[in-house]
């Protein structure tokens, strides 16, 4: 509920909003007052140093996938290439999966998986109708950043296109099989290893799924430097990112990979299809879940419109909801929940008649404060929603020892938002009263993350109107 937590949190936990006035005022809970404030000011100042300082990890990845690319190139026209049909034909393969890619939308770890797929089924090919080939590692490395090239024109050209971190994870994850691959096929180690049975296969599948663990980690680690979220949550969101389209991508690489090592190039385009069907279904799941979420915004935003809350407010509200609950280790669902019940937490305001002065529903009994509170969840349920989003947003009025973690923030969060929007205090003096509220109203934990995201230069308070 907007500023249920405001104002309760200035004085509720240290008994009342008068007490805790009287309270800064006093000796003990004034020098307590003034460490919360110093502590709050020292984490200003290192948000201040965390801004300037460049992440180190995307540099450095995209350092060595320019230097990779360089090298690929180099040697290729060096040397000349070998297998020239097979290069053209992998490299025609993943420039068209490179402009299949239509409409990424964020969060979407593969959204060219027909190019991942002919990229990794050339890097683990050594045989085509049954010859050996004799492309190594860097012609590898060359193919792919040709076909990356050739595709990157007419993206640029409608200003869309792969970020370059993700250009250079491509580039990473692939040297990564064909060096695990092409040594080990061209000096034969693999035929008195595996044979050319189901051995072989099981060794292609293994190398994809260290491939993919690669993959996950390098996206994992990108992402911690760019956010400075925890790194295992981020690494299980990639993980299971992987049990989706990516198994289907590195499935259809090892399929290819076999089919031209029997068939020859022609099995190409007829084991493209499956991953294209699955591409289509993926898109249109996509899809789905954007006019969801989409209605869940929409939904969010009626109680601004009808003049209960602040503009804007349930989106500042939703997005450092989100960067808290993955500073507090949340992912996968229990992020979306939290970001939903984010959205939603003001939507029982719209069961008062009289709307509330600035939406300040902290000045009203914890009774009808629960009561807007469980009116709010009964409209979350009907709108098909997530039942446990309903449950988040039934419990934000709760004592925070009796609510579930998501409550915990987004109360937290809500309260933060209310005291630097309609009041003078700023972001110090907001997360001041927060701390003041922990006896009762706020968790610590809570407050402190919320803290650290804000000294990191999280998402900053925007003034109402």
């Amino acid at each position: 509920m907007t500023r249920t937590g405001a104002r309760t949190g200035a004085g509720a936990g240290v008994g009342s909003g008068a007490r805790a006035r009287s309270g800064v005022r006093s000796g003990a809970r004034a020098r307590t007052g003034v460490g919360n404030g110093a502590r709050a000011r020292s984490g200003a100042r290192n948000g201040a140093g965390a801004r300037t300082r460049l992440p180190t990890a995307v540099p450095t990845v995209r350092a060595a996938a320019a230097l990779l690319a360089v090298a690929g190139l180099g040697h290729t026209l060096w040397t000349g290439i070998h297998d020239p049909g097979h290069a053209l034909a992998f490299g025609v393969l993943i420039t068209v999966g490179e402009l299949a890619r239509w409409g990424a939308l964020p969060g979407e770890r593969e959204p060219a998986p027909l190019g991942a797929a002919g990229a990794l089924a050339y890097a683990l090919l050594g045989r085509s109708g049954g010859e050996s080939t004799h492309h190594g590692v860097l012609q590898v490395v060359a193919v792919l950043v040709a076909a990356h090239l050739v595709a990157c024109v007419p993206h640029v050209a409608r200003g869309t296109g792969p970020a370059p971190d993700q250009v250079a994870r491509r580039v990473l994850t692939v040297t990564f099989a064909a060096v695990c691959f092409q040594p080990l096929y061209n000096s034969s180690r693999t035929a008195s290893w595996s044979g050319e049975g189901p051995y072989y296969v099981l060794l292609l599948l293994a190398i994809l799924v260290l491939t993919a663990l690669c993959d996950a980690v390098l996206a994992a680690l990108l992402l911690r430097s760019r956010t400075r979220h925890p790194y295992p949550p981020l690494l299980r969101d990639e993980l299971r990112g992987l049990l989706g389209i990516g198994s289907a991508v590195c499935a259809t690489g090892v399929v290819m990979a076999l089919g031209v090592a029997v068939a020859g190039l022609w099995a190409l385009p007829v084991l493209c299809v499956p991953l294209l069907l699955t591409h289509v279904s993926f898109r249109r799941f996509v899809a789905v879940r954007t006019t969801y979420r989409q209605t869940i915004a929409s939904l969010a935003r009626s109680t601004e419109i009808a003049g209960y809350t602040p503009h804007g407010h349930a989106r500042r509200v939703a997005v450092l909801c989100r960067a808290v609950g993955r500073e507090l280790g949340l992912s996968g669902n229990r992020l979306t929940v939290l970001e939903h019940a984010a959205l939603m937490h003001d939507i029982g305001q719209l069961s008062l008649v009289d709307p509330v002065p600035d939406g300040a529903t902290a000045t009203l009994p914890a009774a009808e404060q629960r009561r807007i509170a469980l009116l709010g969840g009964a409209v979350v349920r009907q709108t098909g929603v997530d039942p446990e989003v309903a449950v988040v947003v039934e419990r934000q009025a709760d004592p925070y020892r009796e609510q579930p973690l998501s409550a915990r923030i987004v109360r937290a969060v809500n309260a933060y938002d209310d005291l630097c929007g309609e009041s003078l205090i700023g972001p110090l003096g907001a997360l001041e009263q927060l701390r003041l509220g922990t006896a009762h109203d706020f968790s610590p934990e809570v407050v402190e993350s919320l803290a650290r995201v804000l000294a990191r230069g999280g998402p900053a308070p925007v003034l109402p109107g």
